[in-house]
């Protein structure tokens, strides 16, 4: 017996295709949806994560802010206490700078002089006088070369004038710059003074 197939067999493939078209089309989207979602949270998770870390580093980052403006407190006070150490310290070793000074004058200033002024500023001293001559202030340089606690004399000015208590005599007005050694110095200077007299002059 011939059997003939009299339903639309086409209609049914064609609509078959189509179910199973729509239904890869959605499990595609969905897939696609999927794979979206769980690259957003995974993206999102190392975001929240940076995050965290930013947040973490600007704490420890103001910590550290902080600490160093604590160093930089302790740095300046330790900076002033080491000033005025050195303060202190400069003051203990030159306390007896001006008794030297006005011993040295003394003992260095030969006769024809006679000291007007004298200033002194810091290890600068600044001395105006009287001498009768020329040669007498050139003497008064040498003797102030050759101690063991002034050293440096330079003559700035040098000058005729009427002597101040007689009007007919003249007198030279002079101004004499020279350093006073420090304490280190002076010392050092006055052993190799103490010693070139123990060894007495050469026969």
């Amino acid at each position: 017996m011939i059997r003939i197939n009299l339903l639309p067999h086409r209609e049914q493939k064609r609509a078959a295709r189509q179910r199973q078209f729509v239904g890869l089309a959605v499990a595609s989207v969905l897939v696609g949806l999927g794979t979206v979602g769980l690259v957003h949270i995974v993206m999102a998770s190392r975001i929240e994560d940076q995050e965290g870390r930013n947040r973490l580093l600007k704490t420890e980052i103001v910590k550290l802010d902080e600490q160093i403006k604590e160093i930089d407190k302790l740095r300046e006070q330790t900076q002033a206490l080491l000033a005025r150490k050195q303060v202190v310290e400069t003051l203990q070793a030159n306390r007896t700078e001006a008794v030297h000074l006005l011993d040295q004058m003394v003992r260095q200033l030969p006769d024809g002089i006679y000291l007007k002024s004298l200033k002194q500023t810091g290890a600068k001293v600044v001395v105006v006088g009287y001498a009768q001559s020329n040669a007498r202030v050139s003497t008064l340089m040498r003797s102030i070369d050759a101690s063991p606690w002034l050293q440096q004399p330079e003559l700035v000015e040098i000058k005729a004038i009427n002597a101040p208590n007689a009007k007919e005599a003249r007198v030279n007005e002079f101004t004499l710059n020279f350093q006073v050694k420090r304490t280190a110095q002076a010392t050092e200077a006055d052993g190799e003074a103490a010693a070139k007299a123990a060894k007495g002059p050469k026969a």
